[in-house]
Formats: C-alpha cells, sequence, structure tokens
C-alpha cells in the first residue's frame, strides 16, 4: 500500500553547485553522498557535468550494444550506473544533471508516489526557466531498447515540453538511503548521442523528433538554467550551499577505482554478479 502522507523534506541539506568532473567519480558522488545521509549526516541536492562527455550504461545493460571505439576515438567515456534502463549519452554541454539522497525512510515506499515527490524541483527548475514541462501523460512506443532516450515514454519519471522528453530520471534505494538523479537536455546531439550504441535502427532525425533540448524551448543559456535548477533544489529542500569533505572525496576516489572505472563492473554482462 502506498504512502498516504505528502513526505515533504526533512532534516539538514546541503546544495552542492554544479562540478565537473569524469563520469565515474559523479556516479561514485552519488553513492558517498547517500552514504553520508544514512550516517546521519547533510541529505544532499547536487548538479553536475560530465567531463569529458560520458555515455553511462543501465545497470543491466549489455556492453555489446555500446560502439566502444567510437566512444574511444571521440574521447567519450564509458561508466555504468546503479539505477536501470538504456544508456545515456551525457555531453559535457548538452547535459544538465542532478542528483537526490536522503534516508530511505524520510520518502514515499511507493515507487510512483516518490518519483512524483523528488521530481518537484526539477518541474520547478523547468517553470523558471521558461519551459512548459510535466510528466508524459501516455506512454510512447519503444524505439530502441538500448538507448534510454529511444525507450518507451513511461508517466512515472518522463518528462517532456512539447511532446517530446527533455529529462530522464532514476531512482534506485539501498537498505537505507534513497538515490535519484537524472539529466535534463540543454541541447540535443542526436549525431553523437546515437554514434555511442552499435547500429542503432534509428537516424537522427527520428532522434529529434522524440527528444528536444531546453534551447529550442527558451531563450535562457546553460549557465543560466544550470543555475535555475539549482536553486529550485535548494528552495525544495530548504538546502544551505555546501561542499564535500575531504574524507567523502578520498571515499569517492576509492570508488571509482573498485567500481566505476573498473572493467568488471563497466563492461559486465547482463546477469553476471557483481564482485
Amino acid at each position: 500500500m502506498s504512502d498516504p502522507v505528502d513526505h515533504a523534506p526533512i532534516g539538514e541539506w546541503r546544495l552542492i553547485r554544479e562540478e565537473a568532473r569524469p563520469g565515474p567519480m559523479q556516479m561514485a558522488l552519488d553513492e558517498i553522498a547517500a552514504e553520508t545521509a544514512a550516517a546521519g549526516g547533510p541529505r544532499t541536492v547536487r548538479v553536475y557535468q560530465w567531463d569529458p562527455s560520458c555515455l553511462s550504461l543501465g545497470y543491466h545493460q549489455d556492453p555489446q550494444t555500446v560502439d566502444w571505439e567510437a566512444c574511444e576515438q571521440a574521447g567519450i567515456d564509458v561508466t555504468r550506473r546503479q539505477t536501470g534502463g538504456g544508456g545515456i549519452y551525457h555531453d559535457s554541454y548538452g547535459d544538465i544533471s542532478y542528483s537526490i539522497t536522503a534516508p530511505v525512510d524520510e520518502f514515499p515506499s511507493d515507487l510512483l508516489e516518490a518519483y512524483h515527490q523528488l521530481c518537484q524541483p526539477v518541474l520547478a527548475a523547468f517553470d523558471r526557466m521558461g519551459v512548459e514541462a510535466s510528466f508524459v501523460e501516455t506512454e510512447a512506443e519503444e524505439l530502441y531498447t538500448p538507448a534510454c532516450y529511444l525507450r518507451a515514454l513511461h508517466p512515472a519519471h518522463d518528462i517532456v515540453a512539447g511532446g517530446r522528453k527533455i529529462s530522464g530520471n532514476a531512482q534506485y534505494r539501498r537498505k537505507d538511503a534513497v538515490i535519484q538523479h537524472g539529466s535534463l537536455t540543454y541541447s540535443v546531439d542526436a549525431e553523437r548521442h546515437l554514434s555511442t550504441f552499435v547500429d542503432p535502427p534509428t537516424d537522427a532525425e527520428t532522434f529529434g523528433k522524440r527528444v528536444t533540448g531546453i534551447d529550442e524551448q527558451s531563450d535562457i543559456n546553460r549557465e543560466e538554467a544550470v543555475t535555475a535548477l539549482e536553486d529550485a533544489l535548494a528552495e525544495w529542500c530548504g538546502a544551505t550551499e555546501s561542499s564535500w569533505t575531504d574524507a567523502e572525496l578520498q571515499r569517492a576516489r576509492a570508488r571509482v577505482d573498485e567500481r566505476y572505472a573498473a572493467e568488471e563492473w563497466v563492461q559486465r554482462t547482463p546477469g553476471q554478479r557483481e564482485k
């Protein structure tokens, strides 16, 4: 049964403004932020940039769907998320990412309710940007399973503007913490996005009919869009601007080596147990 109470954010929250780091480090920091919150430390809302550009694979994604040679030649990193779904190309300019981490018992246990609660600041950010965005009302057909943005659109976590996907959001739960992260597309680079996959059965024109960017929907520049998201996140939970501790960064670097940059994690096959 779903929780009847609207779980407004409680406790101490910190805002970490946009930082540019490699994809494996960004995924490690999401995990470390969850550990901090679960241990009684501050909950975290943050905005981040993937630098260099990176393809993040879904938890169960087959590595054979990736064009590894094309990614290497283009200088595109590859890592694997803890969340499911298909691969997402995070362009260092065209993607704006965020995450929210908090103790698991502070938000609804019902997944749909939790998504809608945790996406409130994302929708508020789009409003600040002058973008008319909302959850997709009905599922849209799947075009290509390995690519997250070409999968069937889902009313729980896919946000659209003008009928096209502009934000994807995903969530995973540890025993003691919830982590939601997502991407807001600032600018679409369909050809580069598709180039990270092996022989996708679609083209850039078709991709453009499914996906849109903030720069198509508003005159706001990227810096202004980032600030709008940061401010919406902070206002939603009453966060105070802060930063990582040295200990957190040290643990995150170790987690990168252990997991997010390790071949055993990134290139593992579906069903393979994590070591």
